[in-house]
């Protein structure tokens, strides 16, 4: 059941009723601000126990500043762990790709699996599910046992009838298969996190998403500080949570550009840009998350394309398309061509070149 903006309301209310206590498991800033989403749609029942994962900065701050806002009725933290909890009747996880992740669904039987999104690992894993493939992460080289972990997860996700709950404008092809394959699709639009105050935005006009390609091995260094330097305006940098500390020294002495450490997720820390400002941002899930939140105040969010050789050798063709995903439909979710490795280029306003 594909169920959009329109009806996560009702979908909330139906699954309410008669749930017992829900318990979450967090391993990333969007997969906490996901749950808070879910919750707050009723899709997890009464009451909700997130269990963030202990030693990451990142999800502390993000902690820090939904305890600042006050989360919804029903909704309370536990002390951060190293270990995934034990599933209760609902069990609401992000990383399905996650070794915790994987072993906690074949140790313990939960009422309900609520996944909610990942970032762009999210479009895979319901390609894996579909395709009834192992669940293994899109880069790496994962042994026999990992490989044998992954498929046991996958087969035990799919008995299960998971629902996925997300933001991400998810293809329509796919969309149809996934639901063909019993798992449930919610689309929301971060209603919680839209309703509550806002800090001021920052001045300049123009906002830059840092990104983690760099760091990542997947972009040359030097092209992606060149390009930041011929922005030539007054320009407000907001960095990944994985950037490099040496990288951030060096964009910190760019002449124009202001580095804000803000921690939280962009999707909280820019939803109250002007429409006299812009985002501009390589490939991310932040780019649709950002759409989703400022699309009504008339703030363009704007994919910056990565030209060819900007690449390394680390990305391979097949990941190239699947980062720039979302780069060519601004609102409305993308055809699903599976068998293309590359997808078709366009221009829109959404993307623009470096």
């Amino acid at each position: 059941m594909n169920v959009s903006l329109r009806g996560v309301e009702n979908e909330g209310r139906r699954h309410a009723a008669g749930q017992g206590q829900a318990v979450a498991w967090v391993e990333s800033p969007l997969q906490l601000l996901c749950v808070v989403e879910a919750h707050h749609a009723g899709l997890l029942g009464s009451a909700t126990r997130v269990v963030p994962r202990a030693g990451l900065p990142a999800l502390r701050l993000t902690r820090r500043e939904l305890e600042r806002l006050g989360p919804p009725e029903g909704l309370e933290f536990a002390e951060p762990s190293q270990r995934a909890p034990r599933p209760g009747r609902t069990w609401a996880v992000g990383d399905a790709f996650s070794g915790r992740v994987q072993l906690a669904l074949l140790t313990a039987v939960p009422g309900r699996t609520v996944l909610v999104d990942d970032g762009l690992a999210t479009i895979r894993l319901l390609e894996l599910l579909v395709a009834r493939r192992p669940l293994l992460r899109a880069r790496g080289t994962p042994g026999v046992g990992r490989r044998v972990l992954g498929a046991a997860a996958g087969l035990r996700l799919r008995t299960r009838g998971p629902m996925v709950f997300t933001a991400l404008p998810v293809p329509a092809g796919l969309a149809e298969d996934v639901e063909g394959a019993g798992v449930r699709l919610v689309r929301h639009d971060f209603a919680w996190l839209r309703a509550q105050p806002a800090d001021p935005p920052p001045q300049e006009g123009t906002v830059v998403l840092g990104t983690s390609l760099v760091r990542n091995g997947l972009i040359h260094r030097d092209r992606y500080l060149r390009w930041l330097e011929r922005l030539d305006e007054p320009v407000a940098y907001f960095p990944h949570r994985r950037e490099d500390p040496r990288d951030l020294d060096r964009v910190r002495r760019i002449a124009g550009l202001t580095v804000y450490d803000a921690g939280a997720p962009a999707e909280m820390t820019l939803r109250d840009l002007r429409p006299d400002q812009r985002v501009l941002s390589l490939p991310s899930t932040a780019v649709t998350s950002l759409r989703v939140l400022l699309s009504a105040r008339g703030v363009p969010v704007e994919t910056v394309d990565v030209p060819e050789d900007w690449w390394t050798a680390s990305a391979a063709p097949s990941l190239r398309s699947h980062l720039q995903l979302f780069a060519h439909q601004p609102h409305e979710p993308l055809p699903h061509q599976p068998h293309q490795p590359h997808p078709p280029h366009q221009h829109d306003p959404g993307k623009v070149a470096p």
